[in-house]
């Protein structure tokens, strides 16, 4: 089986090898959406390649690899597929092969690798279950969607490849930091025992309807003395007045008798 053979460059003929590194160079170059091939410069005839779940689609949020190995006759016989990451696909049997239209009847040399895995990534939108290589992934998805859904994303979810943060990490590292900064701050302040606010004295002045110079009298003004002195003697001061009336009163009555 050719699953099994070790190729390598000599196997195919110079013009193929030729016209594979121009391929190979121009996907690297300019890749495929979803789509990253792994370039082998010492063995083309076992291109391997990174598939990403299309959004929408049960393999969402999944990266699968995969393999085109490729005959001595080359491009004359199409290439074999085979998906190293387990997937739960009508199209692409339990042991990894790829049942597609393109890489058995409908093959023509003059089809690319660009072609060939845009086809298989295709088929990850949309599979083809009366061709069904996995029986029960074919079974499932014509009688009851939502349960091959879940299927394929449990899959996925356990045996699917993380995707790449495609965001420059630059960037996310310094939001990140800026954040953890923000919240060292915000939680220095909340711990901090809480002072009274400062309140200038004119605000303060203002607000009672009066003045430092009303609140502290001086005594440089001896009307503000004066009454201050009254208010601080209290009832004693105003009472001696009195008594000394009282005592001139007595003395005249006294002149009398």
């Amino acid at each position: 089986m050719c699953m099994t053979l070790k190729a390598t460059n000599e196997n195919l003929p110079p013009n193929v090898i030729r016209q594979l590194a121009k391929e190979l160079k121009n996907l690297d170059e300019s890749p495929p959406e979803g789509i990253n091939v792994i370039v082998n410069d010492d063995d083309f005839t076992t291109i391997f390649a990174d598939i990403e779940g299309p959004a929408g689609t049960p393999y969402e949020n999944g990266v699968f690899r995969m393999k085109l190995l490729l005959s001595r006759d080359f491009p004359q016989s199409p290439p074999k597929g085979f998906f190293l990451t387990k997937i739960f696909h009508p199209n692409i049997a339990t042991s990894g092969e790829i049942c597609v239209n393109t890489l058995k009847k409908d093959w023509n040399p003059g089809l690319g690798l660009r072609h060939v895995l845009l086809v298989v990534r295709c088929l990850l939108i949309e599979p083809f279950p009366e061709s069904a290589l996995n029986e029960q992934a074919g079974k499932m998805l014509l009688e009851n969607y939502e349960e091959y859904a879940r299927h394929a994303r449990l899959y996925t979810g356990i045996h699917a490849l993380k995707p790449k943060n495609k965001s420059k990490t630059g960037a996310i590292s310094e939001s990140t930091t800026a954040l953890n900064v923000d919240k060292s701050s915000t939680a220095s302040i909340e711990n901090t025992p809480s002072m009274p606010p400062a309140v200038s004295t004119s605000t303060s002045s203002r607000a009672f309807g009066t003045s430092l110079q009303d609140q502290n009298p001086t005594v440089s003004d001896p009307a503000v003395g004066a009454a201050a002195a009254r208010k601080k003697d209290g009832p004693m001061a105003s009472k001696a007045p009195l008594d000394k009336k009282k005592m001139d009163a007595r003395k005249k009555s006294l002149k009398r008798l």
